[in-house]
């Protein structure tokens, strides 16, 4: 028996064409063969001693022995090889005994021919190369055989046990120079291990050849004691004949399945074509391939991988059987699986059960990698999106200020950099005229300009809305002078220069949504040292440059650090009041009394609060009271000034001075219902008569909420409190406010008061508001008075009262007591000193 591999098929046509080593050998062993023919032939036929056949029924015997030895042997693939396992030991055996040694390599070489040849026709094995290179080994392997044999037999008779052991030697030796040719083509042919080769073929040969040895002794046993027993032959090699297909085709299944799991084992990966070529190179391991081809359809169009087998072109690999098997998950087609075979024979059931068996777990494979890249795809398509903008593709604030920091780390520490931020200047009408889709596509514009005027280096981005930053972050070519502090006007210079270059390319035209339009927009410029400040703070300074540069009309202002102290302040203002109100000594009030201007004796006093804050002193109500007013605040604030106002008039009533407190009232005050009790509430707390309590308003509470106004007004009269109307005159509705709202006073407005002197309108009014006040029957008090012309002036129009710096200064309220007092006992004659430090 022997055993070809499928590489004396596969690979002769790379053999004959290409691979010189193997088409070497090829030739030497053809030659050797022949030469062994043409010896034999020569020689003097002598057949072993007791030899029942004469030479040339012999020298038949073993052509026809031969030839049966290979058409009954069994031929199938053992991984990529293709197994050939034949009768050839046995006929040795028998050839040897009945035919001559020098005509049994050409009796040999006669009926292994014909018996290829027969095959090549029954199982489309067409390569004349392969069928050449088969017939030359074996008839090289017993001529060898016989060689040996002849020389160890001798004369022995058939009986003798000396003939069996040359004949054993000789099966020995065909076994050898068989196997030996077998390795050495398919290390020629192969970039593979020669021990693996061997180890290979030795499993395929060992078992069968040692029994075939056996075999061909045990028939010429019989052929020479009772030719009868070779009868029984028959069921003895059909049995044989099947323990060795079933010991061949249990090792392929044992290997195939081992090569389908690593392979399977190896399929999941990050992508298609990862597994698609994991999948190919696996299934060319398993099933022994000599070509794989895998199209694969989605929406994307179809796609096609292929991979040939070691050695196979694509000629040679697809002249073969194939198998298709089409591939699904969860009934949705992902492909097709093509597997042109090892072997040149039909494939059986097994095949086409693995190939289709493979193709499920590769179509699995393929679906998982479709979805692991689309979530890669994902979230890719979300990273990128974190970081731009998705309207104009421009990267985003938190990009910016990320890859800002860090090129302002990477360079030169202290070189000068800059940040243009740009606000559109009425970008809200352009949505609104134009829809948002409008604005969308100027926004994009204006993205694309930006971008085509970035230099090297600069960087873009959409920071907000209608926002944009663009981020220069190395200015030392621009610097002029050595040390910031020279350079740094110079470098602002080159930042405003390319700022307004920015505005000037912007200006320009743009056609959105049909019409013709040109945008303009604020930029606010700043400029520090790399190393100092980060892209955060430069956007904050940016931002205060532009609102700045918005407030004052300009297209391009740059940061003033005087703008940080503000603004800081007004953003912790809120919450610096509540640490006030906790407080004992931060909300104070300032009084200022009111007189009477013939007299000079107090007529009322009004309060005047103050903070007195633990970082920037003393504040006036102008730099808190809006904050205060727009706030949550206002209640408890309200409740403090009250009580700070009544607790000093329950003093200065104790030393006997009894004026009433006037304390301003918020128009929002006075649209809350549960304002009138707060008031009650105060007046209790400080045993204060209501009739004490002045409450000043303004003229803006008559055109707030009347109804609810109305109603708290009349609640408080009702309970007492005297009203004010605050800053007479200024309103536009100063009468409709007199007649709506029934007062107790009326207080002229200190402008009016200042020009009635040079201003005979001014003096009109005053005279008017001084008429009204007489026939109301109401307190008229003219604010202001700072001079005596002032004072002589009101007193000839009749003016009962004023207040103002004139007469007193507004004080606290520990030394309002000691003002009153002196004023009470003050003449007409003798007033305060003017003060020059201010209003009240």
């Amino acid at each position: 028996m022997t055993a070809s591999c499928s590489p004396h098929r596969r690979a002769w046509t790379r053999l004959t064409g290409r691979s010189r080593p193997v088409r070497v050998l090829t030739v030497t062993v053809v030659v050797a063969a022949l030469a062994a023919v043409l010896l034999g032939a020569l020689q003097t036929p002598r057949l072993p001693a007791g030899s029942p056949l004469s030479p040339v029924d012999g020298a038949g015997v073993a052509a026809v022995l031969a030839a049966i030895a290979q058409l009954a042997g069994l031929r199938f693939r053992l991984g990529p090889d293709a197994i050939s396992v034949s009768w050839a030991e046995a006929a040795v055996v028998v050839g040897l005994v009945v035919c001559p040694a020098g005509w049994l390599p050409a009796a040999t070489l006669a009926g292994i021919g014909a018996a290829w040849l027969l095959l090549a026709w029954l199982t489309g094995l067409r390569d004349p190369a392969e069928i050449v290179h088969l017939v030359a080994s074996m008839t090289l392997g017993v001529s060898a055989a016989a060689l040996v044999t002849s020389l160890l037999a001798g004369d022995a008779g058939v009986r003798s046990g000396r003939l069996a052991l040359a004949l054993a030697a000789g099966a020995a030796t065909y076994l050898l120079v068989t196997f030996g040719l077998v390795v050495l083509t398919l290390i020629l042919q192969r970039d593979v291990p020669p021990g693996q080769v061997a180890a290979k073929v030795l499993y395929a040969k060992v078992p069968m050849s040692t029994g075939n040895v056996i075999v061909g002794l045990c028939a010429v046993f019989a052929l020479v004691r009772e030719p009868l027993w070779l009868l029984a032959f028959g069921p003895a090699l059909w049995l044989l004949h099947r323990t060795y297909r079933f010991h061949l085709r249990a090792a392929e299944e044992r290997r195939m399945w081992e090569a389908f799991a690593a392979a399977t084992a190896r399929l999941p990966g990050a992508s298609e074509a990862e597994v698609a070529r994991a999948g190919l190179r696996g299934a060319l391991d398993v099933f022994g391939a000599r070509r794989v081809e895998l199209e694969l359809r989605g929406e994307c169009g179809s796609r096609r991988y292929t991979e040939d087998g070691p050695g196979q072109g694509p000629e040679v690999a697809t002249s073969g059987p194939a198998v298709t098997r089409s591939m699904a998950v969860a009934g949705r087609p992902v492909g097709e699986l093509t597997v042109w075979l090892g072997e040149p024979t039909l494939p059986v059931p097994r095949d086409e059960a693995a190939i289709t068996a493979y193709g499920e777990a590769l179509a699995g494979a393929l679906h998982d990698a479709a979805a692991h890249q689309r979530i890669a795809e994902l979230d890719a398509r979300v990273a990128h999106d974190r970081v731009h903008d998705p309207l104009t593709g421009l990267i985003n604030r938190s990009a910016l200020v990320a890859d800002g920091d860090t090129r302002l780390r990477a360079g030169e520490r202290d070189r000068p950099v800059a940040l243009l931020l740009l606000d559109v200047v009425g970008f809200r009408e352009v949505n609104c005229t134009l829809g948002h889709r409008g604005g969308d596509e100027v926004l994009r514009l204006i993205a694309e300009r930006l971008v085509g005027q970035a230099r090297a280096g600069e960087v873009v981005a959409r920071t907000g809305d209608d926002e944009f930053a663009l981020l220069l972050p190395a200015l030392t070519a621009l610097a002029g002078p050595a040390g910031w502090a020279h350079g740094a006007p110079h470098i602002l210079a080159q930042a405003l220069r390319r700022a307004r270059e920015l505005v000037e390319q912007l200006r320009l035209p743009m056609q959105v949504a049909g019409v013709r339009l040109a945008v303009e927009v604020t930029v606010g410029a700043v400029v520090a040292q790399a190393g100092h400040v980060e892209v955060t703070e430069l956007l904050r300074r940016a931002s205060l440059a532009a609102g700045r540069a918005k407030e004052q009309g300009l297209t391009v202002g740059t940061y003033d650090s005087g703008q940080d102290a503000s603004s800081t302040d007004r953003l912790a203002l809120l919450a610096e009041l509540q640490d006030a109100f906790a407080a004992d000594d931060q909300i104070m009030l300032h009084l200022q009394p009111a007189v009477d201007l013939v007299t000079a004796e107090p007529t009322g006093c009004e309060a005047l609060v103050r903070w007195r804050h633990p970082r920037r002193g003393q504040l006036s109500p102008a730099e808190f009271l809006p904050a205060v007013e727009r706030s949550e605040l206002l209640i408890p604030f309200t409740r403090r000034v009250l009580d700070l106002a009544l607790a000093a008039a329950a003093d200065w009533t104790a030393h006997g001075i009894d004026v009433p407190v006037s304390v301003n009232v918020s128009a929002r005050s006075l649209t809350d219902p549960t304002f009138p009790a707060q008031v009650t509430e105060a007046l209790r707390r400080h045993r204060t008569p209501a009739s004490r309590l002045v409450l000043e308003i303004t003229e803006s509470v008559a055109v707030s909420e009347q109804d609810i106004v109305d109603e708290v007004l009349a609640r408080l009269r009702a309970s007492g409190v005297q009203m004010s109307l605050d800053d007479f005159g200024t309103g536009f509705s100063s009468l409709s406010s007199v007649t709506r709202m029934p007062v107790d006073e009326i207080k002229i407005d200190r402008s009016f008061v200042e020009e009635m002197i040079d201003s005979p309108a001014a003096g009109a009014v005053v005279r008017g508001a001084v008429e009204l006040g007489a026939r109301l029957g109401v307190r008229v008090v003219a604010e202001g008075i700072e001079t005596v012309e002032q004072r002589a002036a009101l007193i000839a129009l009749g003016c009962p009262s004023a207040q103002g710096y004139h007469f007193c200064k507004p004080m606290p309220a520990d030394k309002i007591v000691q003002a009153l007092t002196q004023l009470r006992g003050s003449s007409s004659a003798r007033v305060t000193p003017l003060r020059a430090d201010g209003a009240s």
